[in-house]
């Protein structure tokens, strides 16, 4: 939910990278940090145990504008991805204005990415939110890696995108489709406030 803060005229509105282990989603978040200009980020911070982590930070787009007079501050999450770690990706999913989806292109990945997608739904639904309404892009990350070992989109589309997200093919280690991914649920998320 989006929290407004009066006095410095912002609506603060939280983002979280959501999907299987080592599919991107922190590389997403850290290519982001190293892009926005200094002046419009906080520190990339990370909560870390011994065996997760949980990134975060938070920047002002100034391209986006304002809405209603006020400033529109993203702060940005990913989860960990491990199966074990459902209750931190519950805790850190509580409050948010809209997911990234972060789906593994690989083959071996497929039943990964549909069961992490599922869990989503599982999640968002258990927030007392409507999860056909709720503001979801996808982002189908390594589209770089060799193509006998990918899936084909219209696959990962038939498969993952029976909503009709929005969606974007990436490769979060070079920036390929990261800045696309983040402005359309950026603009999403805007557009719901």
């Amino acid at each position: 939910m989006a929290l407004i803060n009066v006095a410095a005229r912002e609506i603060h509105c939280k983002i979280v990278y959501y999907g299987p282990g080592m599919c991107g989603k922190t590389t997403n978040l850290k290519y982001i940090h190293s892009q926005v200009p200094r002046d419009t980020k906080g520190d990339l911070l990370s909560i870390a145990t011994e065996t997760e982590r949980t990134l975060f930070f938070d920047f002002l787009p100034l391209e986006l504008g304002k809405v209603r007079g006020f400033l529109t501050r993203f702060h940005l999450y990913t989860v960990p991805g491990q199966v074990l770690y459902e209750r931190t990706r519950v805790a850190v999913l509580n409050g948010a204005d809209g997911v990234v989806f972060v789906a593994d292109s690989q083959r071996q990945k497929m039943q990964e990415n549909i069961d992490s997608l599922k869990e989503l739904a599982r999640n968002i639904t258990k927030q007392n939110k409507n999860f056909r309404d709720f503001p979801i892009v996808l982002q189908y990350n390594k589209r770089d890696l060799p193509s006998e070992t990918l899936v084909p989109i219209s696959t990962l589309d038939k498969y993952l995108n029976g909503m009709n997200w929005q969606r974007f093919a990436a490769v979060a280690t070079t920036g390929v489709g990261v800045f696309e991914t983040l402005r359309a649920i950026s603009k999403l998320v805007i557009s719901k406030l």
